[in-house]
C-alpha cells in the first residue's frame, strides 16, 4: 500500500502547474491538482490572451486609417463595439478554460476545486478534505497590488478591467510596466481619451533606454498622455467621473481608473506560513535549482517564486522540476539567460538578451547597431510610425548579447532572432545572412556601421 495518497498534489491549475502535473502524470505519477478559480491561471483568464485579443482589436483603427493610401474607401466610418469585443472574448476564455480540463482528463490527472492549505510537509487539506502527497507543488501565480490612496475603492486592477460594462471614453492606468504601457495603447487605439501616469521619468524599467525612449515617443505620436515623474493623490467620484489628482498639482477627470502596480504571491490562505517556508525579501517564495523549498518536500515554479513573470518560463520550470524528481536523469539548473520577451504595446516590443546599459557595464567594448525608420508600409498609408531595430555586439568575440525592436509585429521578428542570440551567433554570422526583401525584419542582417562604440 502506497505511503501517500498521490505522488505530487499541485496547487494552483494555471500554466505551469496544469504543465507539471501533465508531465509528472506522464512519467507514471499519480497525480492532484487544486484550483479555486479558474484553469489557465492569469495568462488565459486575466493576462495575456485576453491581452492580446484586445491589442488585436485595438490595431483596427490604424488599419482602417492606412488603408486609404492604398485606394481603400469605407462607406461610412467605422464603429467599435466593445460589448462584441468583451463578449467574444469570454467565450473564446471559456472555451480554453474546456481545453485545460480535458488535458488534465486524458492525463488522468485529479482535479479539485477548492483552495488547497498545506497542513504540513506531506498534507493538504481541500474544503475539508485531507490528502497526503509525497510532493507538494505550489504554483499560484501572483495577485494585482494596488498602492493605499484616498478613492482606492474606485479603481480596478488588471484582472476586472477586460469585463467593464462600458467601454471607457477616458481612461487612466497608473504604472510603468508591461501591463500599464499595453492597457495605455489598447484603450487609446480603441479610441478612448487615454492616459498613463507613472512616478518615474521613463516607463519599462530594465529594458533598454533607447527602446523606452523610441517607445516613449511613438506612443504619444498616436494619441496617448503621458504623465511622468507624479503618481496619483487621490480620487474623488463625481458626477461627471472621476477626478484623478496627482501630486505634481494636475486634476484629471476621467471614466476608469486601472491600477497596472505590479503584483505580487498570491499565498493568502496556503498555510506556507505555519511552515516557516523561506521568502525572498520581496515575499515570493525561495527555491533552489530543483525548485525546493525551505522543506524540501514542497515545491514551488512560477511567478510565486519571483522569476521573470512569463508563461514560457513557468512553462520551463515545470517541465526541468518534473524531470529533476519524476525521473532517472535530472537536468542541470534551468538557464535564465536569453529570455526572449515582447510589450504588446502600440507598436509592439520585442527583445532578446542584453540591453545597451547591461553589455556595457559587463564588457569591456561593445558596438551598437541600430536602424530607424519608416517602414515600407507607410509609405503609401501616410503614417508617421517608425521602427527601431538594434543589435548590442561584443567587440573582443562578435557575439551578438542583445536583439531589440519597436515596430509592428516586433515579437513575431525577436521570436526567430532569440533562437541566434541564444546560440551564441556573431555580428559576422547575422551578416553572412541573405536577408528577406522586402522586409523591416531583413534590417537585422543590413546593420554594417555600427552606430556607436
Amino acid at each position: 500500500m502506497a505511503e501517500f495518497d498521490y505522488d505530487l498534489f499541485v496547487i494552483g491549475a494555471g500554466s505551469g502547474g496544469v504543465r507539471a502535473a501533465r508531465t509528472a502524470a506522464a512519467t507514471g505519477a499519480r497525480v492532484a491538482i487544486a484550483e479555486d478559480r479558474y484553469l489557465g491561471g492569469t495568462c488565459v483568464n486575466v493576462g495575456c490572451v485576453p491581452k492580446k485579443l484586445y491589442s488585436y482589436a485595438a490595431h483596427f483603427h490604424e488599419a482602417f486609417e492606412d488603408s486609404a493610401g492604398f485606394g481603400w474607401q469605407l462607406a461610412e466610418a467605422p464603429r467599435f463595439d466593445w460589448a462584441t469585443l468583451r463578449d467574444n472574448k469570454i467565450a473564446e476564455i471559456k472555451r480554453l478554460n474546456g481545453i485545460y480540463g480535458r488535458l488534465l482528463d486524458n492525463a488522468d490527472v485529479r482535479l479539485i476545486n477548492g483552495r488547497a492549505r498545506v497542513v504540513d510537509a506531506h498534507t493538504v487539506e481541500v474544503d475539508g478534505e485531507s490528502i497526503s502527497a509525497e510532493k507538494i507543488l505550489v504554483a499560484v501565480g501572483g495577485w494585482p497590488w494596488v498602492p493605499d490612496f484616498p478613492g482606492r475603492e474606485h479603481v480596478l486592477d488588471s484582472n476586472r478591467v477586460f469585463d467593464l460594462d462600458e467601454f471607457p471614453k477616458r481612461f487612466l492606468v497608473l504604472g510603468g510596466g508591461y501591463i500599464a504601457v499595453e492597457f495605455a495603447s489598447i484603450f487609446n487605439g480603441l479610441g478612448s481619451d487615454a492616459h498613463l501616469v507613472y512616478r518615474g521619468e521613463l516607463f519599462l524599467r530594465g529594458f533598454d533606454h533607447e527602446v523606452r525612449e523610441f517607445t516613449r515617443d511613438e506612443m504619444a505620436k498616436k494619441g496617448v498622455n503621458l504623465h511622468f515623474e507624479t503618481t496619483i493623490e487621490g480620487i474623488e467620484k463625481r458626477d461627471d467621473g472621476l477626478a484623478v489628482t496627482l501630486t505634481n498639482g494636475e486634476t484629471l477627470v476621467v471614466d476608469t481608473v486601472l491600477a497596472a502596480t505590479g503584483r505580487r504571491p498570491n499565498l493568502r490562505g496556503l498555510g506556507l506560513d505555519q511552515l516557516d517556508i523561506a521568502l525572498n525579501p520581496d515575499g515570493t517564495i525561495k527555491v533552489n535549482d530543483r525548485y525546493e523549498t525551505s522543506v524540501p518536500s514542497i515545491l514551488a515554479l512560477g511567478d510565486v517564486t519571483g522569476g521573470p513573470e512569463l508563461t514560457p518560463v513557468a512553462l520551463a520550470e515545470a517541465m526541468h522540476m518534473v524531470q529533476h524528481h519524476f525521473t532517472a536523469n535530472p537536468p542541470g539548473p534551468l538557464d535564465y539567460r536569453n529570455i526572449a520577451t515582447a510589450v504588446f504595446c502600440h507598436p509592439n516590443i520585442g527583445t532578446v538578451g542584453l540591453s545597451e546599459e547591461a553589455a556595457r557595464a559587463e564588457y569591456e567594448a561593445v558596438s551598437i547597431y541600430t536602424a530607424d525608420f519608416r517602414p515600407m508600409k507607410h509609405t503609401l498609408s501616410g503614417s508617421d510610425e517608425r521602427c527601431l531595430m538594434k543589435l548590442v555586439v561584443d567587440e573582443a568575440s562578435d557575439r551578438v548579447l542583445g536583439a531589440h525592436m519597436v515596430g509592428e509585429e516586433a515579437g513575431e521578428v525577436i521570436q526567430g532572432i532569440a533562437i541566434a542570440v541564444r546560440a551564441g551567433l556573431t555580428k559576422s554570422d547575422f551578416d553572412a545572412t541573405v536577408g528577406i526583401h522586402p522586409t523591416g525584419a531583413e534590417e537585422f542582417v543590413t546593420m554594417r556601421t555600427p552606430t556607436r562604440r
